[in-house]
């Protein structure tokens, strides 16, 4: 290992953070002066756009979440919001211009199936208003908690072009669930995955949480056996991180020192199952067909974000609104998103500029941690140098035998992906990093 990979390592082991997105929001600074959005997305390639909707509200807060979401908010403040939505939908979508298109879509947050059927009704109305290409049949996900399906909201969804259901489920034993600070059983994540088996979403996902307190390998692979009863598409299986400001980390409860032992049965008890392994976090059925659509890749393509809290990515800068994950700092962000105007949603003023390293970094982080991982001439063709010129650590990856070249590809050994959360960090660039050390969290 190099210095600093084994100083994380002895840090914290082999889970050391989740590098889901390059740079970290906590990277993200005030943008002075504002920038215009329809000069950022001027020179954009927006024929394969990634378009992602935020809904930050939740039925509760779960105690490991850090996510940018706020509990039981009033019918009013939902209705705001959707005002505010639908301004800044109005808005991105004349600065972005009509030729832009959409490869794929999500809705996530929080749960955007707390939501009424009048108010999931009215937010595809106008999102489909101003996005035509949405209604073109792109893969599009939606998350959801077992306390808010139902038949009818799933029908609705269906009808309105979803072909993803992501349910969070985290645990199929209650004592576990309650740990977690859950209030959901066993009987209604059953009840609620029948629902959307039955609904015949192309994809089913469910999410899955181990390393939580008392949970052993026998408790956690009853969890997995009693989610592939439902056969679904997707499994995503999380590593407990414990971080501030959540109801865990304000407790002082640790995540379980068994999480790689958790970690080695899961994977080894799905693929056993048929599941192919994708990430260290997803497993897909093999024999599963993914929907026909145009090509996404999110090392080349952008995002447009929509609601409090969501980003957007062009080349060169990532954007949001602020970030907190305190109850005070959410609200506070999400009231003055409902408060702006159409003049407003028109600039970007919070996020991170990112030069030519940083691109570059981003394209082989988001790679590298994915089957069949970094495409080598593919990272040619967009940046004209090779991979590990650029990057010696990757050379070092290949020596330690956590990686290996293969038909044009550096991907993760088995053993290279069970470190992703070491990796992962290891490869974020030092301003990154002491941007997101000196980040102020609320």
């Amino acid at each position: 290992m190099t210095n600093l990979l084994r100083e994380l390592f002895l840090q914290s082991g082999p889970f050391q953070g989740y590098a889901y997105a390059y740079p970290h929001k906590t990277a993200y600074r005030p943008l002075t002066p504002p920038r215009q959005l329809s000069t950022l997305w001027a020179a954009e390639d927006k024929q394969n756009l990634f378009l992602y909707v935020h809904l930050p509200f939740c039925e509760m807060r779960c105690a490991f979440c850090n996510l940018f979401t706020t509990t039981n908010p009033e019918t009013n403040f939902i209705e705001s919001y959707l005002s505010a939505l639908d301004r800044q939908a109005q808005v991105v979508a004349e600065a972005v211009g009509h030729e832009a298109s959409f490869a794929r879509a999500a809705f996530g947050g929080g749960t955007p199936t707390l939501l009424s059927l009048a108010e999931l009704e009215r937010l595809f109305a106008f999102l489909h208003r101003y996005y035509p290409s949405l209604t073109t049949g792109i893969p599009t996900s939606i998350e959801a908690s077992p306390a808010t399906v139902d038949e009818e909201k799933m029908s609705l969804l269906k009808t309105e072009g979803c072909s993803r259901l992501s349910l969070g489920v985290q645990s199929f034993v209650d004592d576990e669930v309650r740990t977690l600070g859950r209030a959901q059983t066993r009987h209604q994540a059953r009840k609620a995955l029948s629902i959307i088996t039955s609904a015949n979403f192309t994809c089913r996902n469910v999410d899955l949480i181990y390393g939580i307190t008392g949970q052993t390998v026998s408790s956690w692979q009853f969890s997995l056996e009693e989610a592939l009863e439902f056969a679904p598409d997707e499994l995503y299986l999380y590593p407990l991180y414990v971080r501030p400001l959540t109801g865990l980390g304000q407790k002082s409860l640790p995540a379980g020192d068994n999480r790689l032992a958790l970690y080695r049965a899961g994977r080894d008890f799905l693929l056993s199952r048929g599941y192919q392994q994708i990430s260290m976090r997803l497993f897909r059925k093999q024999s599963y067909q993914q929907p026909e659509g145009p090509v996404y890749c999110c090392q080349e393509d952008g995002m447009l974000g929509l609601g409090a809290g969501a980003r957007s990515y062009t080349a060169g800068l990532h954007y949001s609104t602020e970030y907190a994950v305190g109850r005070a700092g959410v609200l506070k962000i999400t009231r003055h998103y409902v408060s702006r105007s159409h003049q407003e949603f028109a600039h970007a003023d919070y996020g991170c500029d990112l030069n030519l390293d940083e691109q570059k970094r981003r394209y082989v982080l988001k790679s590298i941690l994915r089957v069949p991982g970094l495409a080598l001439a593919g990272y040619v063709t967009v940046f004209g140098s090779e991979p590990i010129n650029d990057f010696p650590e990757l050379q070092q990856l290949l020596d330690n035998g956590w990686a290996v070249e293969a038909d044009g590809c550096l991907s993760l050994t088995s053993e290279g992906l069970e470190l992703s959360d070491v990796i992962g960090p290891w490869l974020c660039s030092a301003g990154v990093r002491e941007r997101m050390r000196t980040y102020t969290l609320t």
